[in-house]
Formats: C-alpha cells, sequence, structure tokens
C-alpha cells in the first residue's frame, strides 16, 4: 500500500504544479483529488464570452496499483514526468492510447 500512496502524492503534486502555472480569470482551475476511488483530474470551468468551458484537462486513475493517463491536453509528457519522480515503467499505463497500441509504448499494456 506504500507504493499507491507514494503514487497518490506523485500525481496529485504533477496536477499542483500545471494547475498553478495556469491562470485566467474567465475560468475556474478545479483540482479533483477523490483518494478513496483514486481519481484524480485537472478540470477547467467558467465562461468564455458566451461560450461555456467544461473541461477535463488531465485525469489519471490509479486502478491496481498502477497509475493509469486517461487524458492529457496538455504538451507535457506525464508519463515522463512520472518517472522521473520514481513511478516505475511498468506501472504506468497510457490509457489515452488504443489497448492495441500500448506495446509500442514502452509502457505498462494494463
Amino acid at each position: 500500500m506504500a507504493k499507491v500512496e507514494q503514487y497518490r502524492q506523485c500525481i496529485q503534486s504533477l496536477l499542483t504544479k500545471y494547475a498553478d502555472n495556469t491562470s485566467n480569470s474567465d475560468m475556474e482551475v478545479q483540482l479533483i483529488f477523490d483518494t478513496e476511488r483514486d481519481h484524480y483530474q485537472w478540470m477547467n470551468v467558467g465562461w468564455r464570452q458566451l461560450d461555456r468551458i467544461y473541461r477535463c484537462i488531465i485525469h489519471f486513475d490509479i486502478k491496481d496499483g498502477k497509475i493509469w493517463i486517461q487524458q492529457n491536453l496538455t504538451e507535457a509528457d506525464l508519463a515522463e514526468e512520472l518517472v522521473s519522480l520514481g513511478v516505475l515503467r511498468e506501472d504506468i499505463v497510457l490509457g489515452l492510447i488504443a489497448p492495441y497500441k500500448r506495446q509500442y509504448t514502452g509502457f505498462s499494456l494494463a
């Protein structure tokens, strides 16, 4: 369980770092840390003139001791950043990549 707690801290640290570097008075940056079910998201919520903004920018899950990257609308290489924080490559699943393509990523298949 210590590994999962370390992974939670890595995810929360990454999300906080990226969200803190975002500033826009028209939208609210929401960080969602569900440590009971292990879902973690960065959401943008608000308005741009007459257009509603409601978008998930980054989404991580922890399932069966592995970090799943479900969404990444940034230019950051989140998987490599997780590795640099001490997360094992075999514990990272690129959930945003089709299952048949994951074998070519260098990360876990599932």
